[in-house]
């Protein structure tokens, strides 16, 4: 016979790392989520709609109390009661009891799902909160808080690092006004720009200017890489990866080992991953498949490049190997535009080729579905030019063309 509740065990919990939803039973769920994090939630029914009420992070709520906020919660049921409008009365009642960061975890579980890149975006919403905003107003009731207290975060950084200080602006400001629509504080926003903010700080184009994104001259990345290869960390193997597709950060730390296709050597990106929302096949070269074969030798869940948390490789680990190898001044996505301005300026390829192998949109949506099959037949031969090149550092020079036939085009 099945067993209907206690299915869970505490060392279960603590190792479980895969993202996903794991039913304890009686309506007790674990939720994994892609960047790691453990939470509890209770599911029930109620005339006829199914509801999820949050009962607490894993770090704060044991295995055995959230089996008892679980029980309660079925006792409420019994009683006639909804748990959930039960938890928010009590809440208004005692809105001392709603802090910001409180606020910000239920934010982020309403929203996560709709976001691309999801477990990519919760970690940067995260790690943004947790250095620059709860260490100020984390444990404040929501209800308290006004301009002054978010003076006190984007002051010492509005100058200095004023795009992150405008996310951060921002995301204060969605999750007040989530707690104001949840009713757990009324009035103003304190961290709204317009007619607001706007009169205490100075504008963000007058105190950063766009810059593109600082990129490496493609004459340097065979010897980049070479160096690389030559290290064992994960996120050597992703940056190389990165380097031999031409593709974006985010696509490459979710790469999953069902998505490549050894046979046909394409990697398929899922629209959802994709900045234009759209699939997008990437053919692979023999140096980009040999990562894919050297990471196969250690792979230890359904990610290409695993993280030490179970989940992907985080982007930070990306990026702090550059500044490992003495190219800290560098991005990550900056390697897009090393691969573009040699495309463009050392070969024959047509620029809608090279285009179509940045995944930006050529044309319109007839020309793109006519043009689909021949794009990725010369797709293939760019890109496994482009491995050519990255794998030959003294074969070419600075100002040379790559002798590409015209027909081959």
């Amino acid at each position: 016979m099945a067993r209907l509740g206690n299915r869970l065990t505490a060392i279960f919990v603590g190792k479980a790392a895969k993202p996903g939803v794991y039913c304890d039973g009686h309506g007790l769920y674990l939720l994994v989520g892609p960047s790691g994090s453990k939470s509890w939630v209770f599911r029930y029914r109620r005339r006829g709609r199914v509801h999820d009420m949050g009962i607490g992070p894993l770090h704060t709520v044991s295995l055995a109390q959230a089996r008892a906020k679980a029980l309660a919660c079925r006792q409420q049921l019994l009683e006639g009661l909804d748990p959930l409008t039960e938890k928010h009365r009590t809440q208004r009642q005692h809105p001392e009891s709603v802090t910001f960061e409180w606020c910000a975890r239920q934010y982020l579980m309403a929203h996560q799902a709709g976001w691309k890149n999801g477990g990519q975006s919760v970690e940067q919403w995260s790690a943004s909160l947790a250095t620059y905003v709860h260490p100020v107003l984390g444990r404040l009731p929501v209800d308290m808080i006004d301009v002054g207290h978010v003076m006190r975060v984007l002051n010492p950084i509005w100058q200095e690092k004023n795009p992150t200080a405008s996310r951060v602006r921002q995301r204060i400001e969605n999750i007040i006004d989530w707690a104001t629509t949840r009713g757990f504080r009324k009035g103003e926003n304190p961290a709204r720009w317009k007619g607001h903010l706007e009169n205490l700080l100075a504008r963000p184009n007058k105190v950063h200017s766009t810059a593109h994104h600082a990129a490496m001259p493609a004459d340097e990345i065979p010897a980049f890489l070479e160096a690389l290869h030559g290290r064992q960390a994960v996120s050597a193997r992703a940056i190389e990866f990165l380097i031999y597709t031409a593709t974006r950060t985010g696509e490459v730390i979710n790469a999953r080992s069902d998505e490549i296709d050894f046979s046909e050597q394409v990697w398929t990106i899922p629209a959802e991953r994709m900045k234009g929302a759209v699939e997008h096949k990437v053919p692979l070269s023999p140096p980009a498949i040999a990562v894919i074969e050297r990471m196969a030798e250690v792979r230890q869940n359904e990610f290409v490049f695993p993280g030490y948390s179970g989940g992907p490789l985080r982007e930070s680990a990306m990026r702090m190997l550059l500044g490992y190898v003495g190219y800290g001044h560098l991005t990550i996505h900056g390697f897009r535009s090393s691969f573009s301005t040699w495309a463009h300026e050392r070969t024959n390829f047509p620029a809608e080729i090279i285009e179509a192998a940045l995944a930006h949109k050529v044309g319109n949506a007839t020309e793109r579905a006519y043009r689909r099959g021949d794009f990725f037949a010369k797709r293939r031969r760019l890109m496994e030019a482009w491995g050519a090149f990255c794998l030959t550092p003294a074969a070419v020079k600075s100002g040379t063309v790559v002798p590409l036939a015209a027909a081959s085009v």
